[in-house]
């Protein structure tokens, strides 16, 4: 018990001094939390100890980041930007994966592991793209637009990456699991929809006329480990319940609330599963495989951010706009970690290619914000 509490003192500690100091530097908090993370997990000064119930503590926060980004899901958002959404997006995701694929043949990594890099790789950083974008007011611009519509895409995309990872595992059923999957969460998509919408928004109205602001939110954490809850137990992924839970709440008249409510939890907990991902981070390994380090970082930087010139270009933008989406989208995001972490838990990528790829995507989202930046200057 009172090692526990030691260790909740530690981590509290550093996170005030470090997300303090962060904001002094006008630097995203995640890069706090991963930062507080390496300094003190198992592979530093060791006052963090991997255990299964801080990583499972942690999942939560990327639980309650999928249910956000359900509340920000619209059909008929989805479908004025469809042609950006699914053709740049889309193109950007697929192409990444190939050449990661591609490239990851020469390392003598297995093509399932090589796939799993590539979705990793192909996420972005919503949460430092999406700030830095609205401070300066560059949401609404034609780089603004373009990105967001990128970044919406792999935020859906993240949906059934979550499924194909495991299901690559084991190839001589991949076909079978991974279909099994997606049929499951086309079933589970249709059943929640039809039903789900109409329940939720008379079970809230009777909630909000009880006006008790404790009663509804236990109605909205009931709502997120539910969905959670339901999706894993048809074998599914805790993020996709979420984000299914969150999709529905964004239908109803109390979207707002509901988000304005969850945001310190989701916070916190996402703070948590920040300082479990930079835990993972074994620097002797990174210092042993420095050039794969570089490599990695020279990959998201310069080689993906050359893709997204070419898509955009491709696309009809002209050179400064393509130049500057992008520059906001040469980088690692949130979601790569998930997807690396499952990846790994799958055993589909060694430790030697985990670790390396790891501290090339922390490295490439420190850049973002200097990246953006420059960018905006031309």
């Amino acid at each position: 018990m009172y090692e526990g509490l030691r260790t909740v003192l530690i981590l509290l500690t550093a996170a005030v001094l470090v997300v303090a100091l962060a904001r002094v530097l006008r630097l995203p908090s995640m890069l706090a939390y991963l930062a507080i993370g390496i300094v003190v997990g198992p592979h530093a000064l060791g006052w963090l100890p991997a255990s299964e119930q801080t990583s499972r503590l942690a999942e939560f926060g990327v639980v309650f980041l999928m249910f956000s980004i359900g509340l920000e899901f619209s059909l008929p958002r989805l479908i004025a930007m469809r042609w950006q959404v699914f053709g740049l997006g889309g193109v950007q995701v697929v192409v990444t994966m190939l050449a990661t694929m591609a490239i990851a043949h020469f390392g003598d990594i297995p093509w399932q592991g090589g796939l799993a890099l590539g979705a990793a790789f192909s996420m972005s950083s919503t949460a430092i793209v999406a700030k830095l974008l609205a401070e300066k007011l560059d949401l609404h611009s034609s780089s603004g637009r373009r990105t967001m519509s990128v970044l919406l895409f792999q935020d859906i995309a993240v949906v059934p990456l979550l499924i194909m990872i495991p299901a690559l595992a084991d190839t001589s059923r991949m076909g079978a699991t991974l279909g099994t999957a997606l049929l499951q969460a086309a079933l589970l998509l249709a059943l929640v929809v039809m039903l789900g919408r109409p329940v939720l928004q008379r079970l809230f109205d009777v909630v909000a006329r009880r006006k008790s602001s404790e009663l509804f939110m236990l109605n909205v954490l009931w709502l997120i480990v539910g969905m959670a809850y339901l999706t894993e137990h048809f074998g599914l992924s805790m993020s996709l319940g979420a984000f299914l839970g969150g999709m529905l709440i964004s239908e109803t008249l109390y979207r707002h609330q509901v988000e304005a409510d969850i945001r310190p939890f989701r916070d916190v907990l996402l703070g948590l599963f920040f300082v479990t991902i930079g835990a993972m981070l074994d620097l002797t390994v990174v210092w042993q495989r420095i050039e794969w380090v570089a490599l990695v970082l020279a990959g998201l930087v310069l080689g993906k951010g050359l893709l997204i010139l070419l898509v955009t270009r491709l696309s009809g933008a002209d050179f400064l706009v393509a130049f500057r989406t992008a520059a906001q989208l040469a980088q690692a995001g949130e979601f790569g970690f998930v997807l690396l972490t499952l990846a790994s838990a799958s055993h589909l990528l060694t430790p030697e290619v985990a670790q390396p790829s790891l501290a090339g995507m922390l490295l490439s989202m420190l850049m973002a914000p200097i990246l953006i930046e420059r960018a905006r200057q031309w």
